[in-house]
């Protein structure tokens, strides 16, 4: 917090450790210190986090980015097959704008049924400089786009999935401050995920990709739920504690 609130690294508050600090700033400090001692995570205090090697600005209208989420994005350009992109519940729009970023020739449809996390994703593509190769979209899930104009290569979600009866149990910073529409989609936390599976079909080309995270414990409940009929399930992808996180599919 000093570093943000001095614009200086920790290598210079080291180095100037003896430094008095202005009035000015001291106060800012104090706001922050009690902002975070009150349980507000740091993100929504700077109003920054980094994504990918890319700083995004994130508000407490936007879920701040995970690292497990850069696992779909790694899993994303592997399959480099992303000419057009749909991110289905954007955010802060860190995946479609990360994947933009990274595959020159990319185009993307970010939708969220949030405007104002919209504004925020609008933020950072003008940011990272892919505005012009970004829509914003106002939507619940696929409602408000036209499958007859609309075919992606790649469909990628971070939806929300937690269960409403783990809400209670989760940290303080994150079930009192982070926006609980992209928490939690309702009793069992696969309500999206369902339709995901359902309607993107209707929106993706054949032989197209599509990527979702899923929670440490749905793998199982989720694998019940794809149609072998429709979908052909490459990889369960597991996160940094072997836990099985993305879920990768192609479309038949």
């Amino acid at each position: 917090m000093l570093s943000f609130v001095l614009g200086k690294d920790r290598t210079f508050l080291i180095s100037h450790a003896e430094d008095r600090i202005d009035e000015d700033f001291l106060e800012r400090l104090r706001e922050f210190v009690q902002r975070r001692a009150a349980g507000e995570p740091l993100q929504y205090i700077t109003g920054i986090e980094d994504f990918y090697g890319r700083e995004f600005r994130v508000t407490p209208d936007v879920l701040i980015p995970r690292p497990e989420t850069e696992l779909l994005v790694e899993a994303a350009l592997e399959i480099n097959d992303g000419a057009f992109i749909c991110d289905v519940g954007t955010g802060s729009g860190c995946i479609a704008i990360t994947l933009l970023c990274e595959i020159s020739n990319a185009r993307a449809v970010a939708v969220d049924k949030s405007q104002a996390a919209l504004e925020i994703a609008k933020l950072n593509a003008e940011k990272q400089a892919v505005s012009d190769r970004a829509v914003f979209v106002v939507s619940d899930c696929f409602a408000a786009l036209d499958a007859s104009e609309y075919q992606f290569d790649l469909i990628v979600s971070n939806p929300p999935y937690v269960s409403h009866s783990a809400l209670a149990g989760l940290q303080r910073e994150v079930r009192d401050h982070e926006p609980i529409a992209a928490l939690s989609p309702g009793p069992d936390g696969l309500t999206v995920i369902r339709r995901l599976l359902t309607e993107a079909p209707a929106y993706l080309k054949p032989n197209g990709y599509m990527l979702i995270e899923i929670g440490f414990d749905q793998s199982e409940a989720v694998r019940t739920l794809i149609n072998e009929g429709v979908w052909s399930l490459l990889e369960l992808r597991p996160d940094l504690q072997s836990i099985p996180r993305i879920v990768v599919l192609k479309r038949l």
